[in-house]
């Protein structure tokens, strides 16, 4: 999970997978915070935490690399860098899970998602939420050959680019 903060996502998906093992990677600030809180689960053998600045530092190796509630935070040439570590990052055949209040193709549905990309635009220099046609386009861009957006429970979708 690229961004982690505590641990959510893997957390949840080792819970729901005893066979996956995985991590976090986010500020090395975070740290503690993550290892605690993946202690809490007694997932600490299978989670581990990775220090890193996404812009600066190489992002962990792995079969899959999820960022959720990340890419919009930061201007549209800063989310295609990061979309292309990550392609860069993953073996032929892996995949990049990307979710959010990703905001429907014809910007009819999602509400959540258009008023979420208001509050980016004033809270950060540059970042805005985005459809998943804007996602599933930047991913071809870095080189993702195959990319799909799929619904979620709430405001929430995922877009996923397989290298």
């Amino acid at each position: 999970d690229i961004g982690a903060a505590a641990g959510g996502v893997p957390v949840q998906i080792a819970l729901a997978q005893g066979h996956l093992t995985g991590g976090g990677f986010d500020l090395p600030v975070v740290q503690p915070i993550f290892e605690e809180y993946v202690a809490l689960f007694n997932l600490s053998d299978r989670l581990r935490f990775y220090p890193g600045d996404f812009f600066a530092d190489s992002l962990p190796q792995a079969d899959v690399l999820v960022m959720g509630h990340i890419l919009h935070d930061w201007n549209l040439e800063e989310k295609k860098t990061l979309l292309s570590k990550a392609y860069e990052t993953l073996p032929k055949g892996g995949a990049l899970i990307i979710h959010e209040a990703i905001i429907d193709d014809e910007r009819r549905e999602n509400a959540f998602g258009l008023l979420m990309s208001l509050n980016m635009l004033i809270e950060t220099p540059g970042g805005f939420d985005y459809t998943g046609a804007d996602c599933c386009s930047w991913m071809r861009e870095v080189g993702f050959q195959g990319t799909e957006v799929e619904h979620l429970a709430g405001p929430d979708s995922m877009v996923v680019g397989i290298k």
